[in-house]
């Protein structure tokens, strides 16, 4: 291949249009392919240059997170609290880290410290590069799909580690999400079983999965116990995952609407995706609700507020269901139907997720045929109480070592450096 057309790949994949969110079930196949060629090629590039001890093309350490050993990505702001107990550990610890995000609003962005850098990567296609020609010991992302589509491993990157950002079944991803990672870390012990059985089927690498806990959940418990509203006794929250098996795709208004006349106040919160991938299906309901006052849309970066206002959470098969459990001990409603499993790794597993069986032990179902009694539904769960010692054996399934996620995971971290860096 010759420069001219080294030259004309790499402005063809700077110049392919962006897009918000890097997910493995959606995206440009002809990035995907032109990316690999791009990342190969500079690599190899980059190989010969030093071998020949000249000074060539190459990306420094202000654009690629050349010399950091450990990265952390983040897609957005709404992650802040899955990295935020992790990267306090490095700054108190005085560990040089760099934390960069796709999202030029994110907090974490404006953590200060002498040891922890941050920056701003961009969104889609070029936050893709960034990662794709990233260089570093370790890349830490709560970003599943490594070298799926978009995603791709880079060669200058020795380690890959992936953070859970939910409490749920890790195999609730997309598919193939966590195949190809290096280090899993999981909130608890249960969810290891099914990431083996993924292996054992597949026949990919064995991951190193280590049962840290929830960093996430460890941030909003801490807060929880301090200055956060109080529930008002009538205020229904409406909680739903994103996608063909969300509640707003799968019900809308059917659903919305006798809510919204249920003499309850109604918070709906997306998932943080679907303001992406479901964005007309989202105006359509707003445009449809627009003249009930009782009706709240809420779309804060984190959940806390919206679940320490409600009484009651209606919700699918998000991981709210536990954080709304485990925090605050409120009845749950959730929607039962024939959940398809086909574009998650579930569907290759012999059995239903744990959070399908589970939420049947700690929740309350609703039927498509209850919508138009919803309010006597609603009327006789807030008093629920019976559910607490189920809760609690739940919760030790599901959330290990409250309060030590951010220590255990930089601990590890080290450890891996140690053993991918003996010197350093």
């Amino acid at each position: 291949m010759n420069r001219f057309a080294c030259a004309a790949l790499l402005f063809v994949s700077a110049a392919l249009p962006a897009f918000g969110y890097i997910d493995p079930g959606t995206g440009s196949m002809l990035f995907s392919f032109l990316t690999g060629i791009a990342v190969t090629l500079f690599f190899f590039l980059k190989n010969l240059i030093i071998r020949l001890k000249t000074r060539g093309f190459r990306f420094g350490k202000e654009s690629s997170g050349t010399g950091q050993g450990v990265v952390f990505h983040s897609e957005g702001g709404q992650y802040w609290n899955v990295f935020r107990p992790v990267i306090r550990e490095f700054h108190q610890r005085g560990v040089p880290c760099l934390y960069c995000s796709s999202d030029r609003n994110d907090p974490g962005l404006s953590f200060v410290s002498d040891s922890v850098a941050t920056r701003y990567i961009g969104e889609g296609n070029k936050a893709y590069r960034f990662l794709n020609f990233l260089e570093a010991e370790i890349c830490v992302t709560t970003t599943p799909g490594l070298d799926v589509l978009q995603f791709k491993r880079s060669p200058g990157v020795r380690h890959y580690a992936h953070i859970l950002h939910a409490v749920t079944d890790a195999t609730l991803y997309r598919l193939f999400g966590l195949d190809y990672f290096d280090t899993v870390f999981l909130t608890g012990p249960y969810q290891a079983e099914d990431l083996r059985t993924l292996e054992r089927l597949r026949g990919t690498p064995t991951k190193r999965l280590e049962v840290t806990g929830c960093t996430y959940l460890d941030e909003l418990a801490a807060r929880s116990r301090k200055d956060v509203p109080t529930a008002d006794g009538r205020t229904v929250l409406l909680a739903p995952s994103w996608g063909e098996n969300g509640i707003l795709r799968r019900y809308g208004t059917s659903l919305l609407r006798p809510l919204a006349e249920s003499g309850y106040r109604l918070i709906i919160r997306p998932h943080p995706q679907s303001f992406i991938s479901e964005a007309d299906v989202l105006r359509r309901l707003q445009e449809e609700l627009a003249t009930y006052r009782t009706v709240e849309w809420n779309s804060d970066r984190e959940n806390l507020s919206a679940m320490a206002r409600s009484d009651i959470l209606i919700s699918d098969f998000s991981g709210i269901i536990f954080d709304y459990l485990f925090l605050f001990r409120r009845p749950v409603l959730y929607a039962k139907f024939d959940f398809d499993p086909r574009p998650y790794d579930a569907g290759d597993l012999d059995r239903a997720p744990w959070t399908f069986r589970i939420v049947e032990q700690v929740g309350h179902p609703l039927m498509e045929t209850d919508f138009p009694r919803i309010s006597e539904l609603l009327d006789g769960l807030r008093d629920d109480r019976e559910k607490t010692a189920v809760i609690d054996r739940v919760r030790e399934e599901a959330y290990a070592h409250p309060g030590e996620a951010g220590k255990r995971i930089a601990d590890i971290l080290l450890r891996l450096r140690k053993e991918l860096s003996p010197d350093h």
